[in-house]
């Protein structure tokens, strides 16, 4: 990890309530609808996402993530990402159909540093965290000696893209939406990579 500086500093496993929070507001509610089916009709969801953010290991994982702590302890934004595989994993019959675009999207960025997340709570946007964030993933990125950045946004957040147009980032490939019972706005993922 590299040296941050306040309000930056790299999540611990008691962040795992806020990371399950963010990760829900930036997949446009895809993780909620995933970790509702892992926990069946008897379950519940949040605890499923906050098991997954206390891992040791995966991409959902504390580990991966650098939030912004507010004075008073609170988590108001984070960053999840790590590097992508050298080698396009394959894509097989096995995987749920839509994950498969997204699977294709990432493989068309190996080796890339792959910024998972990026988000703030609703009473925290428009403070310059986005932007802040990004330069950290950049960060991150440098020291894995990685030759870019990888992003993928939904055709329908506009807001998202520009911010991370703004940033360098440039549209590489799109693939449709496979939605199953998911609901959300948008009918195409976007990747977006950046060269360092």
């Amino acid at each position: 990890m590299i040296h941050l500086d306040p309000p930056f500093r790299a999540a611990t496993p008691d962040d795992a309530a806020a990371l399950t929070d963010l990760v829900h507001f930036a997949s446009e509610g895809l993780a909620l609808y995933v970790w509702t089916r892992i926990a069946g009709p008897a379950g519940d969801p949040w605890v499923i996402g906050r098991e997954r953010a206390r891992r040791e290991t995966g991409s959902f994982s504390y580990r991966n993530a650098v939030v912004v702590e507010q004075p008073a302890g609170r988590v108001a934004a984070a960053l999840i990402g790590y590097p992508l595989p050298d080698h396009p994993e394959a894509v097989t019959d096995a995987m749920p159909a839509m994950f498969v675009p997204l699977q294709e999207l990432e493989n068309l960025a190996p080796g890339t540093w792959y910024v998972n997340v990026l988000a703030a709570y609703p009473d925290q946007r428009g403070n310059g965290y986005g932007r802040a964030l990004l330069g950290i993933a950049d960060r991150l990125a440098a020291a894995g000696n990685r030759p870019g950045l990888s992003i993928i946004v939904s055709d329908a957040n506009t807001g998202a893209r520009r911010l991370y147009e703004r940033c360098g980032y440039r549209e590489t490939a799109r693939r449709p939406k496979v939605m199953e019972h998911w609901q959300a706005a948008g009918t195409e993922w976007i990747l977006l990579t950046k060269p360092l």
